[in-house]
């Protein structure tokens, strides 16, 4: 049911009081201050930071890069905000938080019907299409293959595909048995990892398989992610319009049937990904909070959101890439047990709690569940 709830129109924002709508001001500050105090432990550029144990002959950066800032972020209750800290309209590289925008575009495409069902084997979707690496006119690796061939749209938004190939000079192997501690995301996988396993059985935080994720969903759109997100999300949303989504230059440029265009990446792995201010994001995450509606239009189905948001059965903290408080795991237990959240490295979250209201955008931060469960602390049981 859509909530009640205070949305932005574009080049604005209410700030209230935290008192009015009930959250302790005290422990809200607490929350601030813990934010500015947990900077993320990584230098200036973000391109000499540890994404990733890739293997020396795995490791080159492809797409671009830019300085990030100090740490920032908004939280936001009923709509409102009233919590703010650093420059909240600096574009920054947002990493893997950019997953949940790709799976975005998947939902779109859901509820136009472009995807019919998340059970679908997606080299359906493939067949008379043809994809090939611009520069050189080989064909792009896909899912016509004995391992590739049963790999649903479910399997790749639950990065349980366990896909089999080489994108952009990075072979899917390079992130098997990849420690996501030090990305401040947990150190979910299975060590030591040898043997590939079928569709569906098994988990793995993948980057080379989210990017053959956003190449598979430029083939249902015929046209570039950033195109759609920007006519059917940003803008209806009253985003500010600086936002940037990058794949990996020359790299990542495709030919889908005559259009030469390039592939947007899922994050910033090898650089590129969605580059976007504190305040967009937040717009992105009051989209969800109000259940895929702004104003009179419905953009992203209550059925999509419920669908993404269900626990995988490899991983009962991941849905359609969309990290989740399952049990209070993730997030503690303040925030509620339906939180769900963008998360990328870096410290960077679009984390929102359905029952509290409340919307919590952080950036370059290196505790981020610290954040949230203070946050949560002082919105209380409202």
């Amino acid at each position: 049911m859509t909530k009640d709830l205070y949305l932005p129109p574009q080049g604005e924002w209410e700030r209230r009081d935290a008192l009015s709508l009930g959250v302790d001001q005290a422990k809200l500050d607490q929350a601030v201050q813990f934010a500015k105090d947990n900077e993320i432990n990584w230098p200036m550029d973000p391109s000499k930071s540890v994404v990733g144990q890739d293997a020396t002959e795995w490791a080159a950066k492809l797409g671009p890069y830019k300085d990030r800032g100090g740490p920032a972020g908004v939280v936001v209750k009923d709509g409102y905000i009233i919590a703010e800290w650093g420059d909240i309209e600096r574009v920054d590289l947002t990493f893997s938080a950019t997953k949940s925008y790709i799976a975005t575009m998947a939902g779109l495409a859901f509820d136009r019907g472009m995807i019919r069902s998340t059970s679908d084997v997606v080299v359906d979707y493939e067949k008379g299409h043809s994809i090939t690496n611009n520069a050189s006119g080989e064909p792009i690796d896909g899912f016509d293959t004995d391992q590739n061939r049963g790999i649903t749209w479910e399997h790749l938004l639950q990065q349980t595909s366990e896909w089999e190939g080489t994108l952009y000079t990075k072979p899917d192997i390079v992130d098997w048995n990849r420690n996501l501690d030090p990305e401040g995301m947990g150190a979910i996988g299975e060590s030591d990892r040898r043997t590939r396993k079928a569709p569906g059985g098994h988990w793995e935080y993948n980057d080379v398989r989210v990017n053959r994720t956003a190449l598979a969903l430029l083939a249902v759109w015929g046209e570039p992610l950033p195109d759609v997100l920007a006519r059917e999300v940003m803008d209806p949303i009253g985003s500010s319009g600086t936002w940037e989504w990058h794949g990996y230059d020359d790299h990542s440029v495709v030919n889908l049937d005559g259009l030469v265009t390039e592939s947007v990446s899922g994050g910033a792995h090898w650089g590129g990904g969605l580059w976007v201010d504190t305040l967009d994001h937040a717009r992105f995450g009051m989209l969800y909070l109000n259940r895929g509606r702004w104003g009179d239009k419905q953009i992203i189905s209550e059925k999509w959101i419920d669908m993404m948001t269900v626990p995988c059965d490899q991983n009962d903290q991941y849905g359609y890439m969309w990290w989740l408080n399952t049990g209070g795991v993730r997030y503690g237990k303040n925030a509620s047990k339906s939180t769900f959240a963008a998360v990328g490295a870096g410290g960077n979250g679009v984390v929102i709690d359905p029952e509290k209201d409340l919307v919590v955008v952080t950036r370059w931060c290196e505790d981020v569940p610290g954040v949230v469960d203070l946050t949560a602390q002082a919105v209380g049981s409202n």
